[in-house]
């Protein structure tokens, strides 16, 4: 647990003005310019929200207050309550981005942060399913949709498409009917940064989704349901916690795979792409990565799985 200057609940109500204004600022800044997420933003409000405070905590009444010493000394205080490594390198990257847009705003003079270090990120491999976990997984999908009703027909759809796909659980409820292309079996997704990319599925998810469009989504449409392409119980979009709760329960009954939420989909169809060939520049298209180094990530969870099955299976590993 946090605690500690660094980790007070931020008051902006104690604050100066310059520091509220410049923290609605921010936040436009994020939301206009950048076309970040809700969630992104919430996220980086709260790291300069907490930042501020420790700031004013320490007697710092402007902008220009905010020098290296007080960013040094607030992930300090955050790494000595227990952080993890990543969320330090997270709020690092928020105070650099944060002092980096004053500048160009002119509300200071100069940018404290091009000194500022954070611990590296630990480079954790995402769990991912066996090919015959995989197997399994739909092969229930699949008895349950034929005997259930249309919310098992839409959990088939909605999980074939994830792991045919790889994108993301938000880009999934995001989608619309028309962003489908069934002769082409392509869907048209909104990743993040507003940035649009076409990504190809298989048959077994063209089937799943065919089945859903059929008889499962008729059947929980509501006048107002709109062009969303997945639906909840009452007719309308479906909610990103909804999935997360769908694929939880799915994988607690596959066992014990290591595996959890929708994103451990992701993991899984970017691993059994490259696993069979894939081009890597290929699988960064499709998962919407902008930089070639996050699909990387996976080549080492392909090299690892390929060196357990050869200590495995040679005589002399």
């Amino acid at each position: 647990m946090e605690s500690g200057r660094a980790a007070e609940s931020a008051s902006p109500e104690r604050w100066p003005a310059g520091f509220s204004r410049a923290l609605r600022g921010f936040s436009r800044y994020l939301t206009s310019e950048r076309g970040r997420s809700d969630h992104t933003v919430r996220a980086y409000e709260g790291d300069v929200a907490q930042l501020l405070d420790y700031a004013f905590a320490g007697g710092v009444r402007t902008l220009e207050g905010i020098d290296l010493g007080i960013l040094r000394g607030w992930l300090g205080e955050l790494s000595a309550a227990g952080l993890a490594r990543a969320t330090l390198a997270r709020r690092a990257a928020t105070a650099r981005s944060f002092t980096g847009w004053a500048l160009r705003e002119e509300l200071i003079n100069t940018d404290p942060a091009l000194r500022l270090r954070a611990p590296k990120r630990e480079k954790t491999l995402p769990s991912v399913l066996r090919a015959g976990q995989v197997g399994e997984l739909f092969d229930a999908l699949a008895a349950a949709a034929a005997d259930g009703g249309p919310v098992a027909v839409r959990d088939r759809a909605i999980v074939e498409l994830l792991y045919a796909t790889g994108v993301r659980v938000g880009e999934l409820t995001g989608l619309d009917i028309d962003d489908l292309n069934p002769d082409r079996r392509t869907l048209t997704v909104i990743g993040k940064g507003n940035k649009e990319r076409t990504v190809p599925y298989g048959l077994p998810a063209a089937e799943a989704v065919d089945d859903w469009l059929r008889r499962g989504r008729p059947a929980l449409a509501v006048s107002d349901s709109g062009p969303a392409l997945f639906l909840g119980q009452r007719g309308r979009r479906v909610d990103p916690r909804q999935v997360r709760s769908v694929v939880a329960g799915l994988f607690e009954a596959l066992g014990d795979t290591g595996a959890t939420g929708p994103h451990a989909l992701r993991h899984t169809a970017a691993t059994h792409l490259l696993d069979g060939g894939a081009d890597l520049r290929a699988v960064q298209e499709i998962l919407g990565h902008s930089s070639l180094a996050t699909t990387q990530l996976y080549t080492h969870v392909s090299v690892d799985r390929l060196r357990a099955s050869y200590q495995q299976a040679h005589p002399r590993a």
